[in-house]
């Protein structure tokens, strides 16, 4: 599901019903630039910031995606108790707004990075802001509905919440593993005294 900018706007502000030191309470719809600021990071340093944020955020997906899984897999069991589920989705919650403080501070640089960069900035927000939707909108069921655990509406928000968060850490791989290619190619071909093309 693809976002436009006034939908990510509206999802993070939102989410200020995590609490107050939400990340994503914190990211106004400005912090999604375009192009680049008036007051441009320089691009060497940016594109540098950026992958180590990118690093930092795949190291956060690992908890991300077992907590999401793992609540979508009690999502399915009567056995387990809301106290469960509202663990699971405080955990999901926690580990979403970690991914939120690091994705802020990536739209900040975003005008100033790699092409490869900008669009890995704009799928991993996309994806984190559902996460952070579906999340919200569980919670919320939760709390209106104590016993509404085999809700239809709250076993899909549980799904999405486990879809979403896999693609989080599958954009962050991708774009991860697409810069060390092509790290070891420009390797390669110094090695190789190569001009490039």
């Amino acid at each position: 599901m693809c976002f436009n900018k006034k939908h990510i706007a509206t999802i993070l502000a939102a989410i200020t019903l995590f609490g107050g030191a939400s990340a994503y309470a914190a990211t106004p719809a400005a912090a999604i630039p375009s192009t680049p600021a008036p007051w441009s990071y320089d691009s060497a340093y940016a594109s540098e910031r950026a992958s180590k944020l990118l690093s930092e955020i795949q190291a956060k997906t690992g908890s991300l995606t077992f907590n999401a899984d793992t609540l979508n897999a009690i999502a399915r069991h009567p056995q387990h108790s809301r106290h469960s589920h509202a663990y699971y989705l405080h955990e999901v919650k926690t580990d979403i707004n970690a991914i939120g403080n690091l994705t802020a501070e990536l739209q900040r640089l975003q005008g100033a990075t790699l092409p490869w960069q900008q669009q890995a900035i704009t799928e991993v927000t996309n994806h984190a802001a559902q996460v952070a939707a579906s999340t919200q909108a569980a919670i919320l069921h939760l709390n209106a509905n104590p016993r509404g655990l085999w809700a239809p509406e709250y076993r899909e928000h549980v799904a999405s919440i486990a879809d979403a968060s896999q693609n989080v850490k599958s954009s962050v791989d991708k774009f991860l593993d697409y810069e060390k290619t092509q790290q070891k190619f420009q390797r390669l071909q110094y090695e190789l005294e190569l001009s490039p093309d």
